[in-house]
Protein backbone atom coordinates (compact mmCIF):
# COMPACT_ATOMS: atom_id res chain seq x y z
CA UNK A 1 0.00 0.00 0.00
CA UNK A 2 1.35 3.41 -1.01
CA UNK A 3 1.90 6.32 1.33
CA UNK A 4 -0.93 8.37 -0.18
CA UNK A 5 -3.41 5.51 0.02
CA UNK A 6 -2.48 4.74 3.62
CA UNK A 7 -2.96 8.37 4.65
CA UNK A 8 -6.28 8.52 2.85
CA UNK A 9 -7.43 5.37 4.68
CA UNK A 10 -6.47 6.89 8.03
CA UNK A 11 -8.21 10.17 7.25
CA UNK A 12 -11.39 8.33 6.26
CA UNK A 13 -11.18 6.28 9.48
CA UNK A 14 -10.74 9.48 11.53
CA UNK A 15 -13.70 11.24 9.95
CA UNK A 16 -16.03 8.24 10.29
CA UNK A 17 -14.96 7.59 13.89
CA UNK A 18 -15.34 11.24 14.93
CA UNK A 19 -18.84 11.24 13.44
CA UNK A 20 -19.75 8.07 15.37
CA UNK A 21 -18.33 9.52 18.60
CA UNK A 22 -20.32 12.72 18.18
CA UNK A 23 -23.53 10.76 17.57
CA UNK A 24 -23.18 8.22 20.38
CA UNK A 25 -25.68 8.67 23.29
CA UNK A 26 -24.49 6.29 26.00
CA UNK A 27 -21.26 5.31 27.65
CA UNK A 28 -21.48 1.63 26.73
CA UNK A 29 -21.66 2.41 22.98
CA UNK A 30 -18.80 4.90 23.34
CA UNK A 31 -16.65 2.24 24.98
CA UNK A 32 -17.42 -0.17 22.15
CA UNK A 33 -16.15 2.42 19.61
CA UNK A 34 -12.96 2.89 21.65
CA UNK A 35 -12.25 -0.87 21.69
CA UNK A 36 -13.21 -1.29 18.03
CA UNK A 37 -11.02 1.54 16.68
CA UNK A 38 -8.16 1.81 19.19
CA UNK A 39 -7.93 -1.78 20.33
CA UNK A 40 -5.19 -4.28 19.40
CA UNK A 41 -7.32 -5.61 16.58
CA UNK A 42 -8.51 -2.19 15.41
CA UNK A 43 -7.86 -0.61 11.96
CA UNK A 44 -5.15 1.76 13.18
CA UNK A 45 -3.18 -1.17 14.54
CA UNK A 46 -3.67 -2.97 11.22
CA UNK A 47 -2.27 0.04 9.34
CA UNK A 48 0.78 0.12 11.56
CA UNK A 49 1.37 -3.59 11.01
CA UNK A 50 1.29 -3.03 7.21
CA UNK A 51 4.13 -0.52 7.39
CA UNK A 52 6.54 -3.31 6.59
CA UNK A 53 5.42 -3.08 3.00
CA UNK A 54 6.36 0.61 2.78
CA UNK A 55 9.71 2.03 1.94
CA UNK A 56 12.07 3.06 4.66
CA UNK A 57 11.46 6.70 3.74
CA UNK A 58 7.60 6.45 4.05
CA UNK A 59 7.43 4.43 7.28
CA UNK A 60 8.12 7.36 9.65
CA UNK A 61 5.58 9.50 7.85
CA UNK A 62 2.86 6.85 8.15
CA UNK A 63 3.72 6.18 11.81
CA UNK A 64 3.60 9.85 12.69
CA UNK A 65 0.32 10.40 10.85
CA UNK A 66 -1.25 7.28 12.47
CA UNK A 67 -0.33 8.56 15.95
CA UNK A 68 -1.91 11.94 15.20
CA UNK A 69 -5.11 10.19 14.10
CA UNK A 70 -5.04 7.99 17.24
CA UNK A 71 -4.60 11.04 19.48
CA UNK A 72 -7.46 12.91 17.81
CA UNK A 73 -9.82 9.97 18.17
CA UNK A 74 -8.74 9.39 21.80
CA UNK A 75 -9.30 13.05 22.66
CA UNK A 76 -12.72 13.02 21.01
CA UNK A 77 -13.74 9.88 22.90
CA UNK A 78 -12.61 11.37 26.27
CA UNK A 79 -14.44 14.62 25.58
CA UNK A 80 -17.61 12.75 24.62
CA UNK A 81 -17.29 10.58 27.73
CA UNK A 82 -17.11 13.70 29.91
CA UNK A 83 -20.22 15.10 28.23
CA UNK A 84 -22.18 11.86 28.62
CA UNK A 85 -21.23 11.52 32.30
CA UNK A 86 -22.34 15.12 32.91
CA UNK A 87 -25.63 14.45 31.10
CA UNK A 88 -26.21 11.33 33.22
CA UNK A 89 -25.51 13.24 36.42
CA UNK A 90 -27.83 16.09 35.46
CA UNK A 91 -30.58 13.61 34.60
CA UNK A 92 -30.19 11.88 37.96
CA UNK A 93 -30.24 15.18 39.81
CA UNK A 94 -33.37 16.24 37.94
CA UNK A 95 -35.11 13.06 38.99
CA UNK A 96 -33.97 13.34 42.61
CA UNK A 97 -34.56 17.05 43.07
CA UNK A 98 -35.78 17.89 46.59
CA UNK A 99 -38.37 20.60 46.75
CA UNK A 100 -37.59 22.23 50.08
CA UNK A 101 -40.88 24.12 49.96
CA UNK A 102 -42.88 20.91 50.32
CA UNK A 103 -44.00 19.95 53.86
CA UNK A 104 -41.76 17.36 55.46
CA UNK A 105 -42.81 13.89 56.53
CA UNK A 106 -44.36 14.32 59.95
CA UNK A 107 -42.84 12.22 62.72
CA UNK A 108 -45.62 10.88 64.90
CA UNK A 109 -44.95 11.84 68.50
CA UNK A 110 -45.98 9.53 71.28
CA UNK A 111 -46.91 10.37 74.85
CA UNK A 112 -46.81 8.81 78.28
CA UNK A 113 -49.42 6.16 79.03
CA UNK A 114 -52.50 7.47 80.80
CA UNK A 115 -51.71 5.35 83.89
CA UNK A 116 -48.22 6.85 83.98
CA UNK A 117 -49.72 10.33 83.70
CA UNK A 118 -52.16 9.57 86.52
CA UNK A 119 -49.43 8.19 88.78
CA UNK A 120 -47.16 11.17 88.12
CA UNK A 121 -49.99 13.55 88.96
CA UNK A 122 -50.62 11.77 92.27
CA UNK A 123 -46.90 11.71 93.04
CA UNK A 124 -46.67 15.46 92.39
CA UNK A 125 -49.45 16.08 94.91
CA UNK A 126 -47.63 14.17 97.64
CA UNK A 127 -44.20 15.58 96.80
CA UNK A 128 -45.75 19.02 97.22
CA UNK A 129 -46.82 17.93 100.72
CA UNK A 130 -43.27 16.92 101.68
CA UNK A 131 -43.44 13.19 100.94
CA UNK A 132 -40.58 11.22 99.45
CA UNK A 133 -41.19 8.76 96.60
CA UNK A 134 -39.64 5.35 97.29
CA UNK A 135 -39.66 2.44 94.85
CA UNK A 136 -38.92 -1.16 95.77
CA UNK A 137 -38.61 -4.73 94.52
CA UNK A 138 -41.35 -6.39 92.50
CA UNK A 139 -39.98 -9.80 93.53
CA UNK A 140 -40.16 -9.91 97.32
CA UNK A 141 -39.72 -12.19 100.28
CA UNK A 142 -42.63 -13.65 102.22
CA UNK A 143 -41.20 -11.95 105.29
CA UNK A 144 -41.53 -8.37 103.97
CA UNK A 145 -44.65 -8.90 101.85
CA UNK A 146 -46.76 -10.58 104.52
CA UNK A 147 -45.21 -11.10 107.95
CA UNK A 148 -43.97 -7.52 108.37
CA UNK A 149 -47.48 -6.38 107.46
CA UNK A 150 -48.96 -8.36 110.37
CA UNK A 151 -50.16 -11.17 108.09
CA UNK A 152 -49.40 -14.48 109.80
CA UNK A 153 -48.88 -17.72 107.93
CA UNK A 154 -52.51 -18.80 108.30
CA UNK A 155 -54.04 -15.56 107.06
CA UNK A 156 -56.46 -15.95 104.09
CA UNK A 157 -54.43 -13.47 102.02
CA UNK A 158 -51.60 -16.00 102.04
CA UNK A 159 -53.63 -18.43 99.98
CA UNK A 160 -51.89 -19.60 96.82
CA UNK A 161 -54.99 -18.58 94.87
CA UNK A 162 -54.22 -14.93 95.64
CA UNK A 163 -50.46 -14.78 95.19
CA UNK A 164 -47.88 -15.67 92.54
CA UNK A 165 -45.31 -17.70 94.47
CA UNK A 166 -41.85 -18.39 93.04
CA UNK A 167 -40.89 -20.55 96.00
CA UNK A 168 -42.18 -21.01 99.55
CA UNK A 169 -40.38 -17.83 100.62
CA UNK A 170 -40.17 -15.80 97.41
CA UNK A 171 -43.14 -14.26 95.60
CA UNK A 172 -44.18 -11.43 93.29
CA UNK A 173 -45.41 -8.68 95.59
CA UNK A 174 -49.15 -8.38 96.12
CA UNK A 175 -48.92 -4.75 97.30
CA UNK A 176 -46.24 -2.08 97.68
CA UNK A 177 -46.33 -2.38 101.48
CA UNK A 178 -42.93 -4.15 101.62
CA UNK A 179 -41.36 -0.87 100.51
CA UNK A 180 -42.83 0.76 103.62
CA UNK A 181 -41.49 -1.96 105.88
CA UNK A 182 -37.99 -1.68 104.43
CA UNK A 183 -38.08 2.11 104.68
CA UNK A 184 -39.31 2.12 108.29
CA UNK A 185 -36.47 -0.08 109.50
CA UNK A 186 -33.89 2.24 107.88
CA UNK A 187 -35.39 5.61 108.79
CA UNK A 188 -33.58 7.78 111.32
CA UNK A 189 -36.31 9.53 113.31
CA UNK A 190 -33.78 11.85 114.88
CA UNK A 191 -33.78 13.62 111.50
CA UNK A 192 -37.54 14.04 111.38
CA UNK A 193 -40.80 12.31 110.52
CA UNK A 194 -41.14 9.61 107.90
CA UNK A 195 -43.46 10.71 105.07
CA UNK A 196 -43.37 8.50 102.00
CA UNK A 197 -45.34 7.02 99.12
CA UNK A 198 -44.45 3.81 97.34
CA UNK A 199 -45.81 3.61 93.77
CA UNK A 200 -45.46 0.61 91.49
CA UNK A 201 -46.89 -2.50 89.87
CA UNK A 202 -48.37 -5.28 92.00
CA UNK A 203 -49.55 -8.77 91.08
CA UNK A 204 -52.35 -11.03 92.25
CA UNK A 205 -53.93 -14.18 90.92
CA UNK A 206 -57.21 -12.47 90.11
CA UNK A 207 -59.42 -13.54 87.25
CA UNK A 208 -59.18 -10.85 84.59
CA UNK A 209 -62.49 -9.10 84.06
CA UNK A 210 -63.77 -5.55 83.62
CA UNK A 211 -62.67 -4.47 87.11
CA UNK A 212 -59.83 -6.90 87.96
CA UNK A 213 -56.43 -7.64 86.50
CA UNK A 214 -53.60 -9.95 87.53
CA UNK A 215 -51.34 -6.87 87.26
CA UNK A 216 -52.29 -3.39 88.40
CA UNK A 217 -50.77 -0.37 90.15
CA UNK A 218 -50.76 0.89 93.70
CA UNK A 219 -49.57 4.00 95.46
CA UNK A 220 -49.33 3.36 99.17
CA UNK A 221 -48.57 6.13 101.61
CA UNK A 222 -47.10 6.13 105.09
CA UNK A 223 -46.52 8.78 107.75
CA UNK A 224 -44.83 7.94 111.08
CA UNK A 225 -43.97 10.47 113.75
CA UNK A 226 -44.88 11.41 117.30
CA UNK A 227 -48.53 12.30 117.97
CA UNK A 228 -49.93 11.31 114.56
CA UNK A 229 -53.72 10.91 114.75
CA UNK A 230 -56.70 9.90 112.67
CA UNK A 231 -57.34 13.62 112.20
CA UNK A 232 -54.02 13.91 110.35
CA UNK A 233 -55.06 11.05 108.10
CA UNK A 234 -58.43 12.58 107.30
CA UNK A 235 -56.94 16.00 106.62
CA UNK A 236 -54.35 14.53 104.28
CA UNK A 237 -56.90 12.52 102.33
CA UNK A 238 -59.19 15.53 102.00
CA UNK A 239 -56.39 17.58 100.45
CA UNK A 240 -55.51 14.79 98.01
CA UNK A 241 -59.11 14.14 96.95
CA UNK A 242 -59.79 17.82 96.36
CA UNK A 243 -56.70 18.14 94.18
CA UNK A 244 -57.57 15.04 92.19
CA UNK A 245 -61.33 15.33 91.82
CA UNK A 246 -62.18 18.98 92.45
CA UNK A 247 -62.12 21.57 95.21
CA UNK A 248 -65.73 20.91 96.27
CA UNK A 249 -65.18 17.23 97.00
CA UNK A 250 -65.89 15.80 100.45
CA UNK A 251 -64.75 12.54 101.97
CA UNK A 252 -66.19 10.14 104.49
CA UNK A 253 -64.51 7.41 106.50
CA UNK A 254 -66.24 4.08 107.14
CA UNK A 255 -64.97 1.47 109.63
CA UNK A 256 -63.19 -1.46 108.00
CA UNK A 257 -60.53 -4.06 108.72
CA UNK A 258 -56.95 -4.45 107.50
CA UNK A 259 -54.36 -6.54 109.38
CA UNK A 260 -51.70 -3.82 109.14
CA UNK A 261 -53.80 -0.89 110.43
CA UNK A 262 -55.87 -0.39 113.58
CA UNK A 263 -58.32 1.23 113.42
CA UNK A 264 -58.94 0.80 109.69
CA UNK A 265 -61.26 2.72 107.38
CA UNK A 266 -62.60 2.71 103.85
CA UNK A 267 -62.50 6.19 102.33
CA UNK A 268 -65.23 7.46 100.01
CA UNK A 269 -65.23 10.66 98.01
CA UNK A 270 -68.37 12.56 97.05
CA UNK A 271 -69.25 11.87 93.44
CA UNK A 272 -67.52 14.32 91.12
CA UNK A 273 -70.06 13.71 88.36
CA UNK A 274 -73.35 14.30 90.15
CA UNK A 275 -72.08 16.19 93.21
CA UNK A 276 -73.70 13.65 95.52
CA UNK A 277 -77.15 13.61 93.95
CA UNK A 278 -76.74 10.08 92.65
CA UNK A 279 -75.77 8.82 89.17
CA UNK A 280 -74.45 5.77 87.35
CA UNK A 281 -70.84 6.54 88.35
CA UNK A 282 -71.56 6.44 92.10
CA UNK A 283 -74.26 3.78 91.68
CA UNK A 284 -76.81 6.36 92.85
CA UNK A 285 -75.31 6.59 96.35
CA UNK A 286 -73.62 9.95 95.98
CA UNK A 287 -70.30 8.43 97.13
CA UNK A 288 -67.43 6.58 95.40
CA UNK A 289 -65.18 4.19 97.30
CA UNK A 290 -61.66 5.29 96.52
CA UNK A 291 -59.11 3.80 98.97
CA UNK A 292 -58.39 1.96 102.20
CA UNK A 293 -56.51 3.52 105.10
CA UNK A 294 -55.96 3.48 108.83
CA UNK A 295 -53.59 4.02 111.71
CA UNK A 296 -50.48 1.86 111.49
CA UNK A 297 -50.88 -1.24 113.67
CA UNK A 298 -48.59 -1.18 116.73
CA UNK A 299 -47.25 -4.62 115.79
CA UNK A 300 -46.14 -3.31 112.39
CA UNK A 301 -44.29 -0.47 114.07
CA UNK A 302 -42.70 -2.76 116.61
CA UNK A 303 -41.49 -5.24 113.93
CA UNK A 304 -39.68 -2.31 112.29
CA UNK A 305 -37.94 -1.38 115.54
CA UNK A 306 -40.22 1.59 116.26
CA UNK A 307 -41.62 2.06 119.75
CA UNK A 308 -45.44 2.26 119.37
CA UNK A 309 -45.61 3.95 122.79
CA UNK A 310 -43.66 6.90 121.37
CA UNK A 311 -44.51 6.92 117.67
CA UNK A 312 -47.71 6.47 115.70
CA UNK A 313 -48.60 6.75 112.08
CA UNK A 314 -51.17 6.36 109.34
CA UNK A 315 -51.11 4.47 106.06
CA UNK A 316 -53.28 4.32 102.97
CA UNK A 317 -53.41 2.50 99.65
CA UNK A 318 -54.62 4.13 96.45
CA UNK A 319 -55.21 2.47 93.05
CA UNK A 320 -54.17 4.72 90.11
CA UNK A 321 -55.92 2.35 87.70
CA UNK A 322 -59.22 2.89 89.52
CA UNK A 323 -58.64 6.64 89.70
CA UNK A 324 -58.08 6.78 85.94
CA UNK A 325 -61.18 4.66 85.31
CA UNK A 326 -63.33 6.99 87.41
CA UNK A 327 -61.92 10.24 86.06
CA UNK A 328 -62.15 9.30 82.40
CA UNK A 329 -65.22 7.09 82.39
CA UNK A 330 -63.35 3.89 81.46
CA UNK A 331 -65.54 0.88 82.22
CA UNK A 332 -62.99 -1.91 81.65
CA UNK A 333 -59.55 -1.98 83.29
CA UNK A 334 -58.23 -4.22 80.50
CA UNK A 335 -58.31 -1.31 78.06
CA UNK A 336 -55.27 0.14 79.83
CA UNK A 337 -53.16 -2.93 79.02
CA UNK A 338 -54.25 -3.89 75.49
CA UNK A 339 -52.08 -1.29 73.69
CA UNK A 340 -54.94 -0.24 71.43
CA UNK A 341 -53.92 3.15 70.02
CA UNK A 342 -57.54 4.05 69.35
CA UNK A 343 -58.04 4.01 73.12
CA UNK A 344 -54.69 5.40 74.26
CA UNK A 345 -54.59 8.34 71.84
CA UNK A 346 -57.63 9.84 73.57
CA UNK A 347 -55.36 10.83 76.44
CA UNK A 348 -52.51 12.48 74.50
CA UNK A 349 -53.56 15.91 75.61
CA UNK A 350 -53.65 15.09 79.31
Amino acid sequence: MSLAKTQATLETLRNETLAKVAAVTDLNSLNQIRVEILGKKGPITEVLRGMKDLSAEDRPKVGSFANVIRDEITAAIEARKTDLEADALNEALAKETLDVTLPGAQVKQGTRHILTQTMEEIEDIFVGMGYQVVEGFEVESDHYNFERMNLPKNHPARDMQDTFYISDEILIRTHTSPVQARTMEKHDFSKGALRMISPGKVFRRDTDDATHSHQFHQIEGLVVDKNITMGDLKGTLEVVMKKMFGADRKIRLRPSYFPFTEPSVETDVSCFKCGGAGCNVCKYTGWIEILGAGMVHPDVLQMSGIDPEVYSGFAFGLGPDRVAMLRYGVNDIRYFYQNDLRFLEQFKGE
